[in-house]
């Protein structure tokens, strides 16, 4: 495997980490109720903030789909370090995602691409690495990654079903980030502000790790022994707390997001701005014959690496 391809595979594996960053921040938090509707920035105001943010709960989950540009922000010194901007369409039930990424997290080689066409489709994950990746892999260009037929082959049900589930979140549904500030006990209404011009009402809440499980939907088929395993080593990595913003329109549909996730070497911030509610999502997945498997391609060059220490197939 040439070093160019191994530099693709590992943008690629960046890329996921990111997404798996991001899909962190979220889960499946039921709307407490269907608040109704507010007509106006004044009523969003003056109406207790629980039922404003189910009432933009219920509004984004029907809508289905949205443009989006996101950033997010991780820091420290690690290779996952740095700002990733992402910008394009994304629609929930189903999940699908045409985006582009781009930023310093994913400079950490100099021949690796400045910007990744992303497109994701029944639970596959597609990456657009350029017509110079093309040229040394055979006209594959896109790396595809098959998170669920990893888990369905390693025999674990467990593993699979929470596969599906946690797949479900990385999609950055703005639905269920709603799902989640509903389930803070601290949700309260910060004022009034304009977003890019937008009139907006500005609401906040705080989750501890447990409260984050608690309402973590996808997290169902875990034992209870489990859940507190995995609670334990989330505390472990030294991750505190999520902090949730959303500011609202008169439309009672979220304008911008701010999700902030406190460790120890800083703030994970991940910030995103929604438009055009309801567009038409045509997302197709590449050609077959354009696609190289990711996954494949690292259990390759692990054999390689274990024939060169002497291990089987040497």
């Amino acid at each position: 495997m040439s070093k160019s391809t191994r530099v693709r595979a590992g943008v690629a594996v960046t890329a996921v980490a990111v997404m798996v960053a991001v899909a962190g921040c979220q889960s499946e938090g039921s709307a407490a109720g269907g608040g109704k509707a507010t007509t106006g920035a004044v009523k969003a105001q003056a109406a207790p903030a629980t039922e404003v943010i189910a009432a933009a709960y219920k509004k984004t989950a029907e809508a289905k789909s949205a443009r989006v540009t996101m950033t997010m922000e991780t820091p420290g010194t690690g290779p996952d370090a740095g700002t990733i901007e992402m910008s394009g369409v994304m629609g929930w039930g189903p999940t699908v995602m045409d985006v582009t990424m781009s930023g310093t997290a994913l400079a950490s080689d100099p021949e690796g691409p400045e910007q990744v066409r992303m497109v994701w489709i029944n639970n596959v994950m597609y990456m657009d690495m350029g017509a110079a990746s093309a040229k040394e892999m055979d006209g594959k260009r896109w790396m595809k990654l098959d998170f669920a037929a990893i888990a369905k082959a390693s025999g674990d049900a467990k593993a699979a079903e929470a596969m599906a589930g946690g797949l479900e979140n990385m999609n950055q549904d703005p639905a269920q980030q709603l799902g989640i500030l509903l389930e803070s006990p601290s949700l309260k209404h910060v004022g009034s502000e304009k977003i890019g011009g937008i009139p907006t009402e500005h609401y906040k809440g705080r989750l501890t790790l447990e409260e984050m499980l608690k309402s973590n939907k996808s997290l169902a088929v875990l034992s209870a022994k489990e859940r507190t395993d995995l609670l334990a080593a989330m505390k472990k990595s030294g991750l505190k707390a999520y902090d949730t913003e959303v500011w609202v329109n008169a439309d009672s549909y979220p304008v911008k997001m701010d999700i902030g996730m406190d460790t120890p070497e800083g703030t994970v911030r991940v910030t995103a701005s929604y438009t055009d509610y309801g567009v038409k999502t045509d997302v197709q997945a590449p050609p077959a014959g354009q696609t190289a498997d990711v996954f494949k391609m690292l259990g390759d060059l692990a054999a390689v690496g274990q024939g060169a220490d002497g291990g089987p197939g040497a």
